[in-house]
């Protein structure tokens, strides 16, 4: 067994999930120890013939629920702490799900804007190449993350499969369609923040303007699908931001026109008939819901106390720091938890991981209403642990999450 420092905030929680339910703590210790961490050497030579000396990195948490499962990303900040962290996340995650997967995260230390897709592409089967043995269908199933996509997994998976001889779909999750991916697989995270937003929405009484209002931090993938299955739902999205800048409308935003425009320039920046405004500006908004959905960390001690939305549900991992949450604690904001609002990418690579097992192809719209469920009954977990012990959403999620791990 392997040991990193995972962070107090993450082992804070689970420390208090574990007095809670009465564990020894020797028992929570050692879901604290890490079952592998890989930092493998290699080299990439680019296009030009210079040669970049990389790490794939590849951390497995644990796998008492089942198989590793976890992403893959690509950004200069990767750092073995940094997956450490996640891949604990995931391992609690998965067990708040209720999938049969551990928890695992991998990466490389890159900027992957400054490839070509040449260099991209041999970038993607170097790190299959460097974790032969490791990852696998029945040992470790690896998905896209930050800077990773559907694209990505193709050769990942195509490399794979030229080293084992075998024809193993379910290697790799969030793949294309054509290669075995899952209908559904792209809107799944944003989807499911919303399904569970809804069930917040029902069992919270709290004074809401009519149509309720959201602001959302970043505008990709996951902030998208959630602005359309909001719009869906009735709330009206008012502001949204990229990497780029940020646009408010107190009229309201269509979702796929700020996208088509943001497809056509790079940036939502500029959108005809909305202001511009900064990123602090988009957190200050007057809104009902809060939607950080970019990087972690968003919301810190710095900015909390300015944010006035009623719920705020952290679409990205990790968007709120722990003294942030005691801020928002104290005006009584909800906070919707990353474990139990983002697990939607999770559960339809399980979903699409079956798939392939089975050979299979699910229909989109059978897709989400399994989805739908999944995240409802995950949410119902997790408000019967709120009500029983008279905690907020992240501990109770951890509460659940813990009693299905050690039970």
């Amino acid at each position: 067994m392997s040991r990193i420092l995972v962070s107090q905030n993450i082992a804070g929680y689970l420390d208090q999930a574990g007095k809670i339910l009465n564990y020894e703590q020797k028992e929570i210790e050692k879901l604290k120890e890490f079952d592998l961490l890989a930092e493998i050497p290699f080299n990439l030579i680019l296009e030009n013939g210079h040669e970049l000396n990389l790490k794939a990195y590849r951390v497995q948490h644990n796998n008492w629920r089942g198989i590793y499962k976890g992403g893959i990303r690509f950004h200069p900040h990767v750092t073995l702490e940094e997956l450490g962290n996640l891949a604990f996340l995931m391992t609690f995650k998965n067990a708040l799900m209720d999938l049969p997967f551990g928890g695992a995260k991998g990466g490389i230390a890159i900027e992957p804007t400054r490839l070509s897709r040449i260099e991209l592409e041999n970038l993607s089967r170097a790190y299959v190449k460097n974790l032969q043995g490791i990852l696998g269908p029945k040992k470790d199933v690896a998905a896209p993350d930050v800077n990773t996509n559907g694209q990505v997994m193709a050769w990942m998976l195509d490399e794979y499969q030229k080293i084992t001889r075998n024809n193993s779909p379910a290697a790799f999750t969030g793949k294309f369609v054509e290669y075995g991916g899952s209908e559904g697989r792209k809107e799944a995270t944003g989807y499911g923040g919303v399904y569970v937003l809804e069930k917040v929405l029902e069992k919270e009484s709290v004074h809401f303007s009519e149509p309720l209002t959201v602001a959302i931090l970043g505008f990709g993938n996951v902030g998208s699908h959630f602005a359309e299955a909001a719009g869906d739902l009735g709330l009206k999205i008012i502001a949204v931001s990229d990497i780029g800048g940020g646009i408010q409308n107190s009229e309201g935003l269509s979702w796929q026109e700020v996208k088509d425009y943001q497809n056509e320039n790079g940036s939502v920046k500029d959108f005809p008939g909305a202001k511009n405004i900064s990123l602090y500006d988009l957190m200050e908004c007057e809104v009902d819901i809060l939607i950080p959905a970019a990087i972690e960390n968003m919301i810190n001690q710095e900015n909390a106390g300015k944010i006035r939305a009623k719920i705020i549900v952290e679409m990205a991992n990790s968007p709120v720091t722990a003294e942030a949450e005691r801020l928002l604690e104290e005006k009584n904001i909800i906070l919707v938890p990353d474990i139990l609002a983002n697990g939607g990418g999770v559960v339809t690579s399980y979903f699409e991981w079956l798939q392939n097992q089975k050979a299979e192809h699910w229909s989109k719209d059978e897709v989400l209403a399994k989805l739908k469920e999944r995240m409802e009954r995950a949410f119902e977990k997790v408000w019967e642990a709120k009500q029983t012990y008279g905690v907020n959403f992240r501990l109770a999620a951890y509460i659940v999450a813990l009693k299905r791990m050690l039970e």
